[in-house]
């Protein structure tokens, strides 16, 4: 019989620990100010609507096996300049398989896809600017199969919006990545902003999984 999620996305929510770890989520003082740097979409965004697009990318509704690769968590805040929580802002995340394959028909990489990798989550945040994700850790890749030199350091797409911001597009990265070095896509921002996407690593109380924090600070629009 295959799997089903089974449970509504407030279970989803409640099993990766979001409304449990509400006490991570302090104030940090320089998110709280400074705008998360915007970064290129890259050629593999998933556009298309899939059938499961919930916040565990890691099983997919009526598979019997989950993603294979080293299972995290990636939970955190979305506010503007002046710290305030954006409710019901809109979270989309895509990001490659662990071999660095996206699931997407014009990734001309030959590594295998994950037939069990969803891919892909979307979610709203909660009243207090929360959201959270359950996934995979991605895999490098190197850029000769787009016609360029060199590798991208394992990454996370975000595309983040607010109905009082601009949508912003954005990328996470892993600490101590030896790839981040020469990624030429953080090379583009200032190297004092890139502990904004650069989370630190810690663990998960309730589950015992790595867990990263990605807070994104939006500017916003006049109304």
């Amino acid at each position: 019989m295959a799997k089903s999620k089974g449970i509504n996305r407030r279970d989803v929510t409640r099993n990766i620990g979001m409304a449990a770890g509400a006490a991570i989520f302090g104030s940090s003082i320089v998110s709280a100010a400074v705008p998360t740097p915007a970064q290129i979409e890259g050629p593999f965004h998933p556009g298309w609507q899939q059938d499961d697009l919930d916040l565990d990318l890691t099983l997919i509704d009526g598979h019997l096996d989950v993603a294979s690769g080293e299972m995290m968590l990636v939970r955190g805040r979305v506010t503007d300049t002046g710290g305030n929580p954006l409710r019901n802002a809109l979270v989309d995340i895509w990001q490659a398989n662990k071999h660095g394959k996206y699931a997407h028909p014009d990734d001309p990489s030959p590594e295998p896809l994950d037939p069990n990798f969803q891919g892909r989550g979307v979610i709203n945040t909660d009243a207090e600017g929360r959201y959270a994700f359950r996934t995979i850790r991605p895999g490098a890749y190197p850029l000769k199969y787009l016609g360029f030199d060199g590798w991208r350091a394992a990454h996370i797409h975000f595309q983040v919006s607010h109905e009082q911001s601009d949508t912003l597009t954005t990328q996470m990265y892993f600490e101590g990545d030896p790839l981040l070095h020469q990624d030429e896509e953080l090379a583009k921002v200032p190297e004092e902003l890139h502990q904004l996407l650069i989370p630190k690593p810690g663990i998960d109380d309730g589950s015992g999984l790595p867990l990263l924090r990605f807070d994104v600070v939006l500017t916003m629009t006049d109304v």
